[in-house]
């Protein structure tokens, strides 16, 4: 079965970075979108950026103002999701989802994704 373990959350002080790392196993990595997602204490989960099955489109949500890279390495069945000037605002579950349809586009829906990692925290001190 599809399995998705993300790593590299963490604590981290206000304009500082991080690097996400999400690890998939189960299906052929290469043929299906990638997204992140996340959710903060009392919010509902929210789309972060998503990236197609060649890496060569993404897209994000307009909130991040440029902040934040999603990319991958389909040799290594790895998407990454590159945070940079955070903000306590940023402070979240994260989440890596697959998308649902092989070699399909690129969507900020949630229910476009078939299967979702088990979180990795990110907690931005002021």
């Amino acid at each position: 079965q599809v399995q998705l373990v993300e790593s590299g959350g963490g604590l981290v002080q206000a304009g500082g970075s991080l690097r996400l790392s999400c690890a998939a196993s189960g299906r052929t990595f290469a043929r299906y979108p990638m997204a992140w997602f996340r959710q903060a204490p009392g919010k509902e989960r929210e789309f972060v950026a998503a990236i197609n099955w060649t890496g060569g489109k993404t897209t994000y949500a307009n909130s991040l103002n440029g902040r934040f890279t999603i990319s991958r390495d389909n040799a290594k069945n790895t998407v990454y999701l590159q945070m940079n000037v955070l903000k306590p605002e940023d402070t979240a579950v994260y989440y890596c989802a697959q998308g649902s349809t092989a070699y399909g586009i690129i969507q900020t829906a949630s229910t476009s994704y078939a299967y979702w990692g088990q979180g990795t925290q990110v907690t931005v001190s002021s």
